[in-house]
């Protein structure tokens, strides 16, 4: 059975890397590539080669074919083959794929089960991310993070708030608390406390009859009297910050905003918003997806996508999510769609 891959040149990462390569040869796989596939993530044609890749001019045919986000309106699979990775649902193109007769597993949809997590593309790259914003807010912030006590007096460290304790919350958090700043953290979900603090920051808390925590795992949709709460606190919260991190994404859904103009512009000079989610409508009201703005002094970015600044890691962690999803599906060499875990990331509809 042929392994091939949907290349997108917006994205660094790679879902097939040389060790994940050998894997694949190892259960039984071919594994075919085009040149150049990995220089993106720093992965050399070589690497693939002495892996046992088959390396190849252009995109060709197979009967598994793997990416790290959708594939172009360009490239035709052929019909009866299978798409697997991070398919981004919204997407017109998708649904053409379906209408092709191609059957199109969408990562995202893992669910959040204990012997899904090896395959959990959402939980791996959020690691990534929580990790990556806290980078990208020290790069912005043109001041110290930690404390420093110096013979010319001292500088006091930076206080940073991270909205959102998932997973990349709670990475946030732990890289915040490495680089030395001051942290606090805020959920809906209540049973996020425990993890907040653990990691050395303070849980920010609003008053709620009812908890937070929806299906999966996932935060659900509060109601208005808890979201006039929510900005009276987040109101007060934020303007005592020097960097605001977001990372309250909903899957296939808006993001909630949790930042309004007038928090914005309630902030000190010079601090620093990093929006995660605005690429669906963002939880910070004035960020763009993909660009840096000023506003009222405050500098907001909107990189959705951090994953891919550290493209070879982000890549490694995403490239085992995909051999371990496939290692489920395919039984003796043929695919087996039965599975629980296969059978909610198959798309039958586009939302």
């Amino acid at each position: 059975m042929r392994i091939g891959v949907v290349v997108n040149k917006e994205d660094k990462r790679v879902a097939i890397t040389p060790e994940t390569t050998r894997k694949f040869l190892s259960a039984g796989f071919e594994v075919i590539l085009p040149h150049g596939y990995g220089e993106s993530a720093n992965f050399p044609d070589k690497d693939y080669s002495d892996a046992g890749a088959t390396l190849c001019s252009d995109h060709a045919k197979a009967d598994i074919y793997v990416c790290v986000s959708p594939p172009s309106n360009e490239i035709e699979l052929p019909a009866g083959s299978y798409l697997i990775g991070q398919l981004n649902l919204k997407k017109d193109r998708i649904a053409s794929l379906c209408e092709r007769g191609i059957t199109c597993c969408a990562l995202e949809r893992i669910p959040r089960i204990t012997r899904a997590q090896s395959m959990d593309i959402l939980s791996s790259q959020a690691n990534i991310v929580g990790y990556c914003a806290v980078l990208v807010a020290l790069e912005h912030y043109e001041k110290i993070f930690p404390l420093m006590m110096t013979a010319a007096g001292t500088i006091r460290p930076a206080r940073v708030l991270i909205l959102g304790a998932g997973v990349a919350g709670l990475q946030a958090i732990a890289t915040a608390k490495r680089m030395g700043a001051i942290v606090s953290a805020y959920d809906v979900r209540s049973v996020t406390k425990e993890q907040v603090e653990s990691l050395g920051a303070r849980f920010i808390e609003v008053s709620n009859d009812c908890d937070g925590e929806g299906s999966g795992g996932y935060a659900k949709e509060m109601s208005d009297e808890y979201k006039k709460r929510q900005h009276e606190v987040l109101s007060n919260v934020i303007s005592q910050h020097d960097i605001v991190i977001t990372t309250a994404n909903v899957p296939n859904g808006a993001s909630p905003r949790l930042i309004t103009k007038d928090m914005v512009e309630k902030m000190p000079a010079g601090s620093v918003i990093v929006d995660t989610a605005a690429a669906n409508g963002g939880n910070c009201e004035v960020s763009e997806n993909g660009k840096i703005i000023k506003w009222s002094g405050v500098t907001i970015i909107g990189f959705s996508n951090l994953a891919e600044k550290v493209a070879y890691d982000a890549s490694q962690l995403f490239a085992r999510n995909i051999f371990n999803f496939i290692k489920l599906m395919v039984k003796d060499d043929s695919i087996v769609l039965s599975d629980e875990i296969v059978q909610a990331t198959i798309v039958k509809e586009i939302q």
